[in-house]
């Protein structure tokens, strides 16, 4: 399927090409770790302005360019599903230079970012962004495709935590932990939608390697250990019980979230994708706000 010239983007297109409103997903686990570090090693839940400005452009450039990457990446791909097919590139809305262009122009900006944080935050870009770009040729080749965008996610929790310290810590470790698991999850759910698609086509994925059964099993598993991960989580860092009320919600979401979806019905798998894991990133920001107030005020 032929993709239709693109006509000049506006900044509106732009943002719906790389679906911005989705970085709710990784930016509030970015936080977290910022203000569990901040809490750790200052005594304080506050990192200061001048950290929250640059972990929160870091983050948004990283995930811009991670998308944009993606959509040129995949649009021959997207041309042929139908669910995709509307997309701004296979559409002709957005062209490839002008989302090649995105993707340069983002992670200079990235860079920048990583430069005004540590010697550690930039050092590590190089890895990030291969991870970043990384992610649409992996199912091409392998159903592990989902862990890597879980690590690749997860990044954001530990870089968080290392734009306040300078160095890995337990917390990082154990942050980033969990968004793997929940990404593998979550990311797994949303493959189900292309279930035939993909086994037609040679995508790679856990649904169409195992099933749908299977998958939203592993998914299950996968959300179990979120859980238990967060628990450990609030241990490493001695967490008040305001987090682990979070987290008692937070699980309260995975365990909707599975009850909404199952192999005969997955009509509403995409309210599991974004809405449900929407409400639990915005739970896990809003647990750790209360927590490093808490215990900065007593």
């Amino acid at each position: 399927m032929s993709v239709s010239p693109a006509r000049p983007s506006t900044a509106r297109t732009l943002l719906e090409l790389v679906k911005f409103e989705h970085t709710v997903f990784a930016l509030p686990f970015a936080y977290a770790g910022m203000l569990l570090a901040s809490m750790l090693q200052r005594g304080t839940g506050w990192p200061g302005l001048g950290v929250l400005l640059w972990v929160t452009v870091a983050m948004a450039s990283a995930r811009t360019a991670a998308m944009a990457a993606n959509r040129v990446i995949d649009r021959a791909i997207d041309a042929r599903n139908p669910r995709t097919a509307g997309r701004e590139i296979p559409a002709g809305k957005v062209s490839v230079p002008q989302a090649w262009a995105l993707v340069v122009v983002s992670l200079l900006v990235m860079a920048v970012a990583s430069w005004q944080l540590n010697p550690l935050c930039l050092a590590l870009m190089p890895v990030a962004v291969l991870f970043l770009i990384g992610y649409p040729y992996m199912k091409r080749y392998t159903w592990l495709c989902h862990l890597w965008l879980g690590v690749t996610d997860g990044a954001a929790a530990a870089g968080g935590w290392i734009a306040v310290t300078g160095h890995f810590g337990a917390g990082a470790w154990l942050l980033w932990l969990v968004v793997i698991c929940w990404m593998v999850g979550l990311d797994t759910i949303y493959a189900t939608m292309d279930y035939d698609f993909d086994r037609k086509n040679g995508i790679q994925s856990i649904p169409a390697r195992f099933g749908i059964a299977r998958a939203l099993r592993v998914a299950a598993v996968s959300h179990a250990l979120t859980f238990v991960l967060l628990i450990a989580t609030g241990l490493a860092v001695g967490a008040s019980g305001f987090y682990y009320l979070a987290v008692l919600a937070m699980g309260g979401i995975l365990l909707y979230e599975h009850r909404i979806v199952n192999p005969r019905d997955l009509t509403r798998a995409n309210i599991a994708f974004f809405d449900a894991n929407m409400w639990l990133a915005l739970t896990m920001l809003a647990g750790v706000i209360i927590d490093v107030t808490w215990r900065t005020l007593t």
